[in-house]
């Protein structure tokens, strides 16, 4: 949740002389990968990245001292995919309510099997399944994933006792309330007021202040976790602000570099310092106006959230096709000299051959595939049986130099694999996946604009910390 502010502290670490180096290495937990699916979606074009922020709750350890209660079970507080344009100078963070109404993939239990999918689950018990202290973040990376359609390049988890170190080592953070805040709010289930715990306007709050103040949920707005939502966004927008203020002079950040590398559990891809640092470094030239967070589409659904199509359908494919909220492209910007990457409904195959089998029993699923390609201008060089059919996955074979080649063809089999091979051609072998997509030559409908009232819900990160704080 916290990683926008987190990752940019991380860079002084090369400054900061080996040993510290090691030592924030070795304060490093990482989630075991291979819990995550084996149909994920197609690799991020371009520069590109998703990143997905979860809040654990867990009353595990130190944490216990911080949250109240004694379940020691992880659970996720707040989630956030975090879209990082391929300019690498804006960046999109969704939030997702914990209490939205989703289908949850198979997922990996700790006795080593794979749960069934469950429908209609509230999308926080993706992150408990395995009643773990630890949690699930593989299995909340799935459900993102199996949600949005975008893959996540990397997931980071924050708990109770380091968000509250983290805010200790920058000083505090400035936050407003809108009125006054009292025990009874943090504590419903009190019978009399009890003590002022915030006063209304602003203050800066850290440690355990801070912690109560990203929880606080009743005695503001309408009590829901959407108001919650809110108020963590005005936060985190606040803490990035705080960290760019305090600068990067090692006093000031190696404490924070400290408390961050403790508190966090990542993916393998981001295991270390040095992993950290890389895409730290990818993140520095954001400014605060050019992050905006927004809460996904939704509206309540008895004592749930549902998410409301087609608008949220139309949030993906905007992330997915790397464009802002107000939709335009950002891939004048982009690092890699092949520009913005094909979506299915722009992807033309003129100039690619391309050899097709049918990795499955399905019959006619090769020349299928051949008649779609065809009618996207590829060119199809012949199609025949596959070694095995058992293909659960489609995959993209491409040899030397013809990876921005097999992207295109990618972009029409969304849940297709890329794989490296020796010599010069692209294979395209297809899997189960595509058997049981519906039959269709067309190209497909071009999205629908994401709604103007969607896109001005956004918060961008310098604004004032005093609006926008509640809902209802």
């Amino acid at each position: 949740m916290f990683l926008a502010a987190t990752a940019a502290v991380v860079v002084l670490a090369v400054a900061a002389g080996g040993a510290v180096y090691l030592r924030l290495s070795g304060n490093i937990n990482t989630f075991d990968g291979k819990g995550l699916s084996h149909h994920r979606p197609q690799e991020t074009p371009g520069d590109a990245q998703n990143i997905l922020l979860i809040g654990s709750d867990s009353r595990s350890g130190n944490n216990a001292k911080l949250g109240g209660g004694k379940d020691p079970v992880g659970r996720s507080d707040t989630t956030i995919l975090l879209h990082v344009y391929a300019d690498h100078r804006h960046a999109v963070g969704v939030s997702i309510p914990r209490d939205s109404l989703v289908d949850i993939p198979p997922c990996l239990l700790p006795d080593g099997t794979w749960s069934q999918t469950r429908t209609n689950a509230m999308f926080n018990s993706a992150f408990t399944l395995g009643s773990t202290a630890d949690g699930n973040p593989a299995c909340t990376q799935n459900t993102v994933e199996a949600l949005t359609g975008l893959r996540v390049d990397h997931t980071v988890v924050v708990n109770f006792a380091g968000f509250a170190a983290m805010t200790e080592a920058v000083g505090g953070v400035p936050v407003c309330l809108p009125k006054d805040i009292h025990q009874k709010d943090l504590n419903p289930n009190r019978l009399t007021q009890g003590d002022l715990v915030y006063r209304k306007g602003e203050q800066k709050v850290s440690g355990k202040a801070a912690l109560d103040y990203v929880r606080l949920r009743h005695g503001i707005g309408d009590g829901s976790d959407i108001g919650r939502t809110k108020r963590q966004q005005a936060f985190i927008s606040s803490l990035i602000g705080q960290v760019k203020k305090e600068g990067f002079s090692p006093t000031t950040l190696l404490p924070l570099a400290n408390a961050a590398t403790k508190s966090l559990t990542v993916d393998p891809g981001l295991g270390s310092a040095g992993k950290l640092l890389s895409f730290a470094m990818s993140l520095k030239d954001i400014d605060l106006a050019d992050i905006q967070f927004l809460t996904v589409p939704w509206k309540y659904s008895g004592a749930r959230v549902a998410l409301v199509h087609p608008d949220v359908d139309n949030l993906w494919t905007t992330l997915k096709e790397d464009r802002t909220l107000d939709g335009k492209p950002t891939g004048q910007h982009t690092k890699k000299k092949a520009g913005p990457a094909p979506t299915a409904s722009t992807v033309s195959g003129a100039g690619i051959t391309v050899s097709v089998y049918n990795g499955t029993t399905t019959r006619g699923l090769a020349a299928r595939a051949a008649n779609l390609l065809r009618a996207r201008q590829f060119t199809v060089s012949g199609t025949a049986t596959a070694s095995t059919q058992n293909r659960t996955t489609t995959v993209i074979e491409y040899g030397t130099g013809l990876k921005t080649q097999a992207q295109t063809l990618a972009a029409l089999f969304p849940h297709a694999q890329l794989q490296p091979i020796p010599g010069n051609q692209i294979n395209l072998i297809t899997g189960q996946d595509y058997a049981n997509t519906p039959t269709t030559t067309s190209p497909p409908a071009v999205p629908a604009e994401l709604p103007s009232t969607v896109a001005a819900q956004a918060r961008p990160a310098n604004r004032s910390i005093c609006s926008d704080l509640s809902y209802g």
